[in-house]
């Protein structure tokens, strides 16, 4: 279930016996790497306590839609915000009776009209219930927005009797979960992602290079993982474990990446180049260290190769997605660069402070030939699920419009 690996999920709990499963489903999904945040309503706390998901989870249990404690730090909206899949087990007839209609009369349903990421349902309740003309009418009315129901299965129930209405069981729910993130749109595409920065050397302990974590890089290579496609993925120096199922290549220098680069761009059907590579390298590189002689000091600069323009030059290109990180003119200067560099397409987000570099979430501009789309602030992981939306849309659309 490596899907779930650096995955934000919003875990609702509603009113039913089947909470006690939750506890369990929580432990599975954190296990498989995804963060959890618990959100209780009052009729959940009649079965489990909060203290019990607390313990579980690590992280404070958010019950009330306005708590002055929480709302200076995570209110209702930040926390849809937050949030990369809400999933709601046991979710009763009652609590699928509200969302379906629209009230926000607790914080769980508040957050399902808030936020704008899918939302999982795995009903619990009595099989005649399940049944109800009433409760099918408001399940079908959450198919209709997108709301995915999870189950329910058939068999004993708590109140003795036997049917549909039982909660799937915590390893199919933890799976199911998982499988959202997979969406297939890239099913069979090579792609070849650059991320981090590159180190110019100065001397053997010192040397020149930039803020870039490799954060968005990384993001953007899962990505593509979860879209169907064979990635590989070339790093320059980051602290973010390897992802998994992705081909890495760890180098250091701007010229270690170009070699890599090139070497596998013949292979390659999208090349996104999300990687802060040095435009200069140092002309001559001391052999040992450089001792403190003096109140000024020089370095002489060449310039590197641009490992982008020159992908995105070749007779057989492949379909080529360039970063922009600017300070200022964000438009010009990425449609600048879209244009010289002749890419398919760019994204382009301001950086300083506090953006861009060293933090988890982001905000960016993404344009092509015939377009453009304002992809908002988000968690890293999100925005580059929205971006690697965008490609495929392009991509697709124009190798279809070649076979035509």
């Amino acid at each position: 279930m490596y899907r779930l690996t650096g995955k934000r999920i919003l875990l609702g709990v509603t009113g039913g016996i089947a909470a006690y499963k939750t506890a369990v489903l929580l432990r599975l999904l954190q296990k498989n790497g995804a963060d959890v945040q618990v959100v209780m309503t009052r009729g959940a706390t009649e079965f489990v306590t909060p203290l019990t998901f607390q313990a579980l989870s690590g992280k404070v249990v958010h019950t009330e839609l306005l708590d002055l404690e929480t709302e200076s730090a995570m209110g209702h909206i930040e926390l849809a915000r937050w949030a990369d899949v809400i999933l709601i087990a046991p979710a009763s007839a009652n609590f699928i009776a509200r969302v379906a209609n629209g009230y926000a009369d607790d914080l769980l349903s508040t957050l399902c009209l808030a936020a704008d990421v899918p939302i999982l349902v795995a009903p619990a309740m009595n099989q005649q219930m399940w049944l109800n003309a009433a409760t099918q009418e408001n399940l079908e009315k959450l198919k209709t927005r997108g709301v995915v129901i999870l189950g329910p299965a058939e068999g004993d129930q708590a109140c003795g009797e036997n049917g549909p209405g039982r909660m799937l069981e915590a390893d199919e729910l933890a799976l199911l979960t998982a499988k959202t993130f997979e969406t297939n749109i890239l099913t069979g595409s090579r792609i070849l992602v650059t991320a981090g920065p590159t180190r110019e050397a100065i001397d053997p302990v010192r040397y020149i290079s930039n803020r870039s974590s490799g954060k968005m890089g990384y993001a953007v290579a899962m990505a593509a993982l979860e879209a169907g496609a064979d990635v590989s993925l070339i790093s320059g120096p980051v602290n973010l474990p390897e992802p998994e199922r992705v081909k890495v290549t760890n180098v250091s220098s701007a010229a270690e990446m170009h070699s890599a680069v090139m070497q596998k761009i013949s292979d390659t059907d999208i090349f996104i180049s999300a990687a802060a590579v040095a435009d200069y390298s140092l002309e001559t590189i001391s052999q040992q260290k450089i001792k403190k002689s003096s109140d000024s000091f020089e370095l002489k600069l060449k310039k590197n190769p641009d490992i982008l323009l020159e992908v995105a030059a070749l007779q057989s290109a492949p379909f080529s997605v360039g970063f922009a990180a600017e300070t200022e003119n964000l438009e010009s200067n990425a449609q600048l660069k879209l244009r010289s560099k002749k890419l398919d397409m760019i994204a382009a987000n301001l950086v300083g402070d506090n953006a861009g570099f060293d933090v988890d979430t982001n905000a960016m501009t993404v344009f092509w030939k015939t377009g453009q789309k304002q992809l908002q602030q988000a968690p890293k992981n999100r925005l580059a699920r929205n971006l690697i939306s965008l490609i495929a849309d392009q991509y697709n659309g124009k190798n279809t419009n070649k076979t035509h």
